[in-house]
C-alpha cells in the first residue's frame, strides 16, 4: 500500500486532540488545513476555486466550536504535554508583532490601530518554545491577539495602571498563559527590550521563574528604595566594567548583512534595581536583586554597527561558564523574529480576506501552527550537523521520492544518491524559481513557499495515480 502523504497527517500532528464537536467538522478541518498548505499565501477564493468548497471552509470557521481559543489550545496543549517530558533547558521566547488587516473595513469595530495609527489590526503576543541546543522549535505555546485601544491624553497614571487593556500587561499574560513550570523541568523565559518593565521583572522573580531580559532603561541602582539618591545607574555602571572574558558567536545574515563570526567581550555583576519613582504597574516597592551582564563587540568591522546586549537575569552567574550560558540563551531570541517572517512572508497570515473577526482569528491559529513545522525543516537544512542527514528522517519517504521525480521532470536533473535534508530544502526552492547559490544566498520564505505550493500539487497528483493503480 502506498504511504498516505496527504497533509491531514501533518494537521493531526499539529492539532492532535482537536475536537470541533462533530466528526464531519473534524474531517473538514483536516481537509481545509491541507488546502491552505497547497496554496500558501493566496486568498481564500484562490485556495478554494470551487464555490462549494469555499462556502464549506467559511461554514467550518463559522461554527461556534471553531474558535481561535479552541484551535490554538489544541496545538499549545500538545506542545506543553511534550515539554513536560523534557528535562534539558527549554527557552520560552516572548515577543509581540503586528498583524496588519487594514483592508478589512468590516473588522474595524473588532480590531484596533496599529503602526503609526493609520492601519488596523491586532497585536499578536507570542511565546515560542525553543531548544537552545540546536535552536529548533518545539512549538507555539502562547498567542494573544490584542486590540489596541485609543486612550485620551488626559488619562491619569493611576487609571492607566489599573486599565485591563494596558499593553504592558501582555508580558504577564503571556507568562500566565503558559502556566507554571512542572517539577523536574528547566524553562527559561527570554525577552527583548520591550519586556524591560519593572512590573514584569518583579513578577518573574515572585513566581520563581528563570529568565533573561534585555535591558532598555538605564535604571537606578540601590538596595534601599527610600534613599533619596541612587548609588549609580545600570547602563553607566555596566559600561564602566572591564571585560571578564571573551566569547565567540556566529551571527546569522540579516537584511543587508552577511553572516559573520564575532568576538564578544563579557562583563557581569550583581545589582539591585530600584523601583521607578512613578509607579506604572502593580508591584511591591522594593529593589530587585539580580545579575546584570554586558555583552559587546569591542572591535567591529568597518561599516558595521557594534553589537551590545545589556542583559538582566535571575541566574546567580557565579562562574564565567554560567555567564556564557545565559548569553547563549539570549542569542537564541532571533528565532522568534524568524518565526514572524515565516508567518508573514511564508504562510501569508495577513493575506486572508475574511470579513469576520471570529473566522479570521481561527485561521490565524491554524497557519501559526503550520509555520512552526515549516520553520523547523529549514532550520534542519541550515544546521551543519543536521543538513547532511537523510531527508527521510524529517519528512515521509514518499515525499522524498516525489520530489526527486519532480526535479527530474521540471529541471531535468536531481541529486544523485540519497537525498539529504539540505537537498530536499534546496529542491523545494528550485521548484519555486530559486536560481542562486544556496551556500552564499539561502532561499527566502517567499521562494520556498512557491516551491512548496508546486510540490503539494505534485503530491496530490501522485496520490491520485497511486490510488488508481
Amino acid at each position: 500500500m502506498t504511504q498516505d502523504v496527504t497533509v491531514p497527517s501533518v494537521a493531526q500532528e499539529l492539532f492532535p486532540d482537536l475536537d470541533l464537536g462533530d466528526i464531519r467538522r473534524n474531517r473538514r478541518f483536516q481537509t481545509v488545513v491541507g488546502d491552505i498548505l497547497d496554496r500558501p499565501g493566496q486568498s481564500l477564493p484562490q485556495i478554494f476555486p470551487d464555490p462549494t468548497q469555499y462556502r464549506a471552509c467559511l461554514n467550518l470557521f463559522d461554527a461556534p466550536e471553531a474558535t481561535h481559543q479552541r484551535i490554538f489550545a489544541a496545538h499549545r496543549d500538545a506542545v506543553l504535554k511534550h515539554l513536560a517530558t523534557v528535562t534539558r533547558p527549554v527557552l520560552l521566547i516572548h515577543d509581540t508583532t503586528v498583524l496588519d488587516y487594514s483592508g478589512h473595513t468590516t473588522l474595524e469595530d473588532e480590531n484596533g490601530p496599529v503602526g503609526n495609527g493609520g492601519g488596523r489590526g491586532w497585536l499578536a503576543h507570542h511565546t515560542l518554545a525553543v531548544d537552545p541546543a540546536d535552536r529548533t522549535v518545539f512549538g507555539l505555546v502562547g498567542q494573544i491577539l490584542h486590540v489596541r485601544r485609543a486612550v485620551g491624553r488626559s488619562e491619569s497614571t493611576a487609571a492607566k495602571r489599573d486599565r485591563l487593556s494596558r499593553e504592558s500587561r501582555l508580558w504577564l499574560q503571556g507568562i500566565e498563559g503558559v502556566g507554571p513550570n512542572p517539577e523536574g523541568t528547566c524553562r527559561i523565559d527570554v525577552a527583548d527590550r520591550g519586556a524591560d518593565i519593572f512590573e514584569f521583572l518583579a513578577h518573574l522573580q515572585s513566581q520563581g521563574r528563570r529568565f533573561v531580559v534585555r535591558s532598555s532603561h538605564n535604571r537606578a541602582l540601590g538596595s534601599d528604595p527610600s534613599d533619596e539618591k541612587a548609588e549609580s545607574l545600570l547602563h553607566d555602571s555596566m559600561r564602566s566594567l572591564p571585560a571578564s572574558t571573551a566569547w565567540e558567536l556566529k551571527l546569522p545574515g540579516r537584511a543587508g548583512q552577511k553572516p559573520r563570526t564575532v568576538v564578544l567581550s563579557v562583563s557581569y555583576r550583581r545589582v539591585d534595581l530600584r523601583p521607578p519613582h512613578v509607579k506604572k504597574g502593580h508591584y511591591a516597592s522594593r529593589s530587585l536583586p539580580m545579575t546584570a551582564i554586558r555583552v559587546w563587540e569591542a572591535d567591529p568591522p568597518e561599516g558595521t554597527v557594534a553589537l551590545e546586549w545589556l542583559l538582566l537575569t535571575g541566574e546567580a552567574c557565579e562562574t564565567v561558564g554560567e555567564v556564557h550560558q545565559v548569553a547563549n540563551w539570549y542569542s537564541c531570541r532571533p528565532q522568534i523574529e524568524e518565526y514572524h517572517k515565516v508567518q508573514k512572508s511564508g504562510v501569508g497570515i495577513e493575506g486572508f480576506q475574511v470579513q469576520s473577526a471570529k473566522k479570521l482569528q481561527a485561521m490565524i491559529a491554524v497557519v501559526s501552527a503550520i509555520a512552526v513545522a515549516m520553520m523547523n525543516l529549514r532550520l534542519a537544512a541550515r544546521d551543519e550537523k543536521l543538513r547532511e542527514k537523510p531527508a527521510e528522517e524529517f519528512v515521509p519517504k514518499e515525499w522524498v521520492k516525489v520530489l526527486q521525480m519532480a526535479l527530474k521532470a521540471v529541471l531535468g536533473k536531481c541529486p544523485t544518491g540519497p537525498m539529504t535534508v539540505r537537498d530536499f530544502w534546496v529542491g523545494l526552492s528550485r521548484l519555486g524559481g530559486y536560481q542562486k547559490n544556496p551556500q552564499k544566498h539561502p532561499p527566502g520564505w517567499i521562494t520556498l513557499w512557491r516551491g512548496w505550493a508546486a510540490f503539494r500539487q505534485m503530491l496530490v497528483y501522485h496520490k491520485a495515480i497511486a490510488g488508481a493503480e
